[in-house]
């Protein structure tokens, strides 16, 4: 991935600065049970952040972040860049004004506006505050426990991703599918069937990003779109379900399978139009 002088802004690093050291304990499910159930998650995930019991939180001294870390700070921040610039233009030519939405970097646990985050839960979107939430740890779970080739394409690929559930937000769909939830008049199978079109939907929009970013700031390099695949596939319900639990049932999926996470980032990569990513009507006839 080539890099540019472009920066956003945007990026709020509260790593190294001391503060919370609670663990969410949710339910009994162990660490990786967690990532996978909250990776990538779209909607309102305030109910799976609060949903355990916290420990009492301890203060941890402040450090200076190391030149790694201040490296994946720009990283991060050229991100943003990009994605400020790209939905800027994508939102304007629909007649529509796009506003970015902070980036926080942190590390072990924080506060959200949805509740209490962990490393553990792997990067998500608030939409209550309107920000996503990333560790950088977790990286390297997607790589040792998901079998994921991580590349910085990678990182770009996931913050694209939530980003697309602040693309979400902007355009109502989060709001109108918290709305279906909330209504109670839809079974768990209607529900997860709706998570699915939602989370195909970001994919489709961190496609349709590298796509638009690519053609202006030509930030690509042979292997980029073919990691950010390998990541799509690594979170696929049936590829989690196998590694978690052993067997795969598609009832339960919330996310897509790793074949649909691949064809709704390719369709957005190759189509580069925001008019071909309607999940909700083709995935829920």
């Amino acid at each position: 991935m080539k890099w540019t002088d472009d920066r956003g802004g945007n990026v709020e690093d509260r790593r190294g600065s001391g503060g919370s050291g609670g663990m969410i304990v949710g339910g009994g499910l162990g660490t990786l049970i967690i990532a996978a159930i909250v990776f990538f998650l779209g909607g309102d995930p305030s109910s799976i952040l609060s949903s355990g019991s916290m420990s009492s939180p301890t203060q941890t001294e402040q450090r200076e972040l190391n030149a790694d870390e201040k490296k994946i700070y720009e990283m991060v921040d050229m991100m943003d860049g990009w994605n400020t610039i790209t939905w800027t233009e994508v939102f304007k030519e629909n007649g529509m004004t796009y506003t970015p939405p902070k980036i926080v970097l942190f590390e072990n646990t924080t506060q959200s506006g949805c509740g209490t985050a962990q490393s553990a839960m792997g990067p998500f979107y608030c939409p209550a505050d309107q920000k996503v939430y990333m560790d950088m740890s977790f990286f390297n779970e997607l790589q040792q426990r998901f079998g994921a080739k991580v590349t910085e394409f990678t990182v770009a690929y996931v913050l694209a991703h939530e980003i697309g559930h602040h693309v979400q937000t902007l355009l109502g769909t989060t709001q109108k599918v918290d709305a279906l939830r909330r209504s109670g008049r839809y079974t768990e199978a209607d529900m997860n069937r709706v998570s699915v079109a939602t989370e195909l939907q970001a994919d489709f929009y961190a496609g349709l990003w590298a796509k638009r970013t690519n053609d202006k700031k030509h930030i690509l390099e042979p292997g980029d779109i073919e990691s950010a695949i390998d990541a799509a596939e690594a979170v696929g319900d049936d590829n989690i379900q196998k590694r978690s639990q052993g067997y795969v049932n598609q009832e339960s999926f919330t996310h897509g399978s790793s074949a649909q996470r691949k064809e709704w980032f390719m369709k957005g990569f190759n189509t580069g139009d925001i008019r071909q990513g309607d999940t909700f009507n083709q995935l829920l006839k």
